[in-house]
């Protein structure tokens, strides 16, 4: 365990450098990517490559067309495309439960929450990402109107395809790895509930901002003109960070409720 640790500890490290370098992490981004990188590789390097596997192909498009997402969702995303380590810890921090779980008391079940729990993010940033540049004019999941591109609860039918390819995709990872079929179905199933969770938390709950300088919708606390905003609705303090946490536990649960039951079944 040590010796995989150390490995985890150097690979990340480069890994986080060569993002920071490309502008993928911030620094603190990096250091909290590296600590996740470090436990995971310590829990075998099965579970350290599906996490390098989702953060690849997750940092790849966010940067494709990041020009043009910068320009639809610059005025109403809070943050920009690099990963600090909040966001880190938000999309991942359910996935370093699983690896803690895995190295404190291993069970099957622990495959199925972090590769849920991943599925989840994954599903979000696909659907967000491949919805942006290609899903036209995004609607409320809860009220059906249109909304501005980049609004959170905002959803496309290309967008949802995203999502379900993103949690494919750490399906098949997990197979490639080595893990069951019945933990792959269980990530799906993760991927699909956390990207609705997402979805509906953010069109209800999260805080919406208003700028009252330019008349408009934002999630950001000081808008892209340079005035300060003011929350218009939702619960103060539940950002898209607090909203990605969510739907990565809700996601990574129904994974884990999904296995243990048909785990049951089939035993």
């Amino acid at each position: 365990m040590a010796a995989r640790a150390a490995v985890g500890l150097l690979v990340a490290a480069i890994i986080a450098t060569l993002a920071r370098a490309t502008r993928s992490l911030s620094r603190s981004g990096a250091v909290a990517a590296t600590g996740l990188g470090t436990i995971t590789a310590a829990a075998g390097y099965p579970w350290a490559i599906l996490l390098v596997a989702y953060f690849a192909a997750s940092s790849a498009l966010s940067r494709f067309g990041a020009a043009e997402k910068q320009r639809l969702t610059g005025s109403i995303v809070a943050k920009g495309g690099q990963r600090d380590a909040r966001q880190v810890l938000a999309n991942g921090g359910v996935f370093g439960v699983a690896v803690l779980g895995m190295l404190i008391q291993p069970g099957l079940w622990w495959t199925a929450l972090g590769a849920g729990a991943l599925a989840a993010s994954a599903a979000d940033t696909w659907a967000t990402e491949i919805g942006t540049r290609f899903g036209g004019v995004p609607r409320s999941i809860v009220s059906r109107r249109p909304v501005p591109v980049g609004t959170s609860g905002g959803v496309t039918v290309i967008g949802s395809l995203g999502a379900l390819a993103g949690a494919l995709f750490v399906a098949l990872v997990s197979i490639a790895i080595g893990w069951t079929r019945l933990t792959a179905l269980s990530a799906v199933a993760g991927g699909v509930v956390g990207a609705l969770a997402d979805s509906l938390i953010g069109a209800t709950v999260q805080a919406r901002r208003w700028c009252d300088a330019c008349g408009v919708a934002t999630e950001r606390a000081r808008h892209d003109c340079g005035s300060p905003t003011r929350v218009s609705g939702g619960v103060s303090g539940m950002d898209n960070d607090m909203v990605n946490l969510f739907s990565g536990i809700l996601g990574g649960v129904a994974a884990t409720a999904l296995f243990v039951a048909m785990f049951a079944r089939s035993g």
